[in-house]
């Protein structure tokens, strides 16, 4: 007995030792030297997956830390470094099965093109790149394809699923009510087809940005856009034709890519640099930051209600508890002298959106604000961006969808299918307005109506006092329609086209900041470490955050709760 005690004790000793071990160990692993970067160095820029807009969590140790996904705003930076860095004599982009909207499309491509303003080479090496890898590219002097590789180039398509067949055969009928006839969120439940609303503004969408690529392709490859869009027509593209057609510069290998940017730059071998490296580089080693400092706030994903606890760093989208936390943290801060506020959400809860565009007004009330949106800021992602500051979106972001919607499935036919009845009592005139088991009455329904009306209202006064405009002038925009960058642009929805440089250079401006005098940049939220998640700092299960990534179009606990949504009406995904 006394031995298996003595054991006993050993053991707990030893697992409490190691475990602070271990945290000793991760800490040390976040407090490690910034990498040192040989001269004549070529960095990769390597660029893959859904590249997001708010920090991952940092994992340490070797392996598991090689290759900490980079941000949006990390990108930006990153070629900011290279282009300041005299270490640093080219880049090598190499995109492949990129995830992103067109909006981070159109931020890569601007930064890349900055970069080749700095005098140095910039390479692309292709991996079988669809349109948003070619588009890229083509910002690259020089592109490099494999001999046996192909080019799927092939135009543009959008496909929306509709499920008003499948939900016939169970028995469900889903009632969907909204305020603007292009605010057919719901239409998935409730036609097969979409309506001549929905059709119109995707063949706008569709018309935009693909002239926008095609544009893109015949000025990086000097090639007339006609030209362009019978090449499209012709695509995909074996290696041969895509070298014979100048859509690229060179077939090779990787390594004989490599040894042609050696002898271009003639300065002897070259040392690359990997994107996961590079990232751990400080701007202010290369004097790219002042001792002013321009916070940017990020709002990614739907937008809900939150809980008490949430603080701003999970991955549950937009709550409202937990990025209003974060606003009013950076009013706080007497050292933050703007804020660019970064806007990637199709909208969701009608009230939460309400709660974070009172607060951004505070916010701007105290502190220069600027709106940056990415590739979508619609519905209540829209909404909390009525300010009144200026408002700087990309020509493929998706905006607007001023409207405001809500559901309310009726199971009663799938309770009939499975044998399951339900018998109800109630008290009040309207206590079964969100039953399950039966469709609205006209009576319910009329008083549902008054609420979507009035919430609409709401919205397009909200955004005819930001835009200065009437309620007269706003509303024909409105009507729930999604609008692209350079459409919004042109109807007054939004102030000026571009990305993150410009969102900057405009926050400069209004907190009287000369334009050549570098900034400190701010993220909010800041990158996580393991130590974070391990100690509670995110709230977020694993299950449902897997749920949220799945449904972040459709946010669950939003469209289930029986609100009113701003919520965009669809996902747009081009092809």
């Amino acid at each position: 007995m006394a031995k298996f005690l003595l054991g006993l004790i050993c053991g707990v000793v030893v697992c409490v030792l190691g475990f602070f071990l271990l945290l000793f160990l991760i800490a040390r692993a976040f407090r490690e030297t910034p990498p040192a970067i040989a001269e004549n160095s070529v960095l990769e820029l390597q660029l893959s997956g859904s590249i997001p807009e708010r920090p991952p969590v940092e994992v340490p140790f070797g392996a598991l830390g090689e290759h900490p996904s980079p941000t949006v705003t990390g990108v930006w930076m990153l070629l900011r470094k290279a282009a300041a860095d005299a270490r640093i004599k080219a880049v090598v982009l190499e995109p492949e099965s990129l995830g992103v909207g067109w909006g981070k499309l159109e931020e890569f491509r601007s930064g890349l093109e900055q970069f080749r303003k700095s005098g140095k080479p910039l390479y692309a090496f292709l991996k079988t790149p669809g349109s948003r890898e070619y588009y890229l590219a083509t910002a690259a002097s020089r592109i490099y394809l494999a001999p046996t590789d192909w080019i799927n180039v092939k135009g543009m398509r959008v496909e929306l699923m509709y499920f008003k067949k499948t939900l016939d055969k169970i028995g469900v009928d889903v009632q969907v009510e909204h305020a603007g006839k292009y605010k057919d969120f719901g239409d998935m439940f409730t036609r097969s087809a979409m309506s001549p609303e929905t059709s119109e503004v995707m063949n706008g969408v569709l018309d935009s940005l693909f002239t926008n690529l095609v544009a893109h392709i015949a000025e990086g490859r000097k090639l007339q856009p006609d030209a362009v869009r019978a090449l499209v027509d012709r695509g995909p593209f074996l290696a041969d034709f895509a070298l014979e057609q100048h859509l690229v510069d060179a077939l090779g290998y990787e390594d004989q890519m490599f040894e042609a940017v050696r002898k271009n730059l003639n300065s002897g071998e070259i040392h690359k640099v990997s994107t996961a490296k590079y990232m751990k580089i400080p701007p202010d080693s290369l004097g790219l930051e002042g001792r002013r400092r321009i916070a940017i706030v990020v709002g990614d994903g739907s937008i809900t209600r939150g809980g008490a606890d949430d603080d701003g760093v999970s991955e549950s989208g937009i709550t409202e508890e937990g990025f209003n936390k974060m606003l009013r943290r950076i009013q706080r801060d007497t050292t933050i002298q703007g804020v660019v506020v970064r806007v990637d959400s199709p909208g969701g809860d009608a009230v939460a959106s309400d709660a974070i565009w009172r607060e951004m007004n505070l916010l701007s009330k105290r502190k220069p604000v600027v709106i940056s949106m990415s590739d979508t800021a619609a519905s209540g992602g829209y909404y909390m961006a009525m300010t009144g500051d200026p408002i700087v979106a990309y020509p493929g972001t998706l905006t607007g969808s001023i409207g405001v919607v809500f559901g309310k499935p009726n199971l009663h036919g799938l309770y009939d299918k499975l044998g399951i009845t339900k018998d109800m009592l109630a008290r009040g005139k309207f206590a079964a307005i969100d039953s399950d088991y039966r469709d609205l009455t006209p009576v319910e329904l009329a008083k549902l109506r008054e609420g979507i009306d009035a919430n609409y209202r709401a919205f397009v006064d909200r955004v005819a006092q930001a835009r200065r405009r009437t309620f007269a002038q706003v509303e024909p925009l409105a009507q729930g329609r999604v609008w692209l960058g350079t459409q919004a642009r042109e109807r007054g929805l939004v102030d000026e086209i571009g990305g993150l440089d410009r969102a900057i250079q405009l926050v400069k401006q209004k907190a009287h900041i000369p334009a050549p005098e570098n900034v400190a940049i701010v993220m909010y939220p800041a990158r996580r470490s393991i130590l974070d998640v391990l100690f509670g700092r995110s709230s977020d299960a694993a299950l449902e955050s897997r749920l949220r990534q799945l449904l972040k179009a459709w946010p669950p606990d939003a469209w289930t709760g029986g609100g009113l949504l701003r919520l965009m009406p669809y996902t747009v995904d081009v092809h």
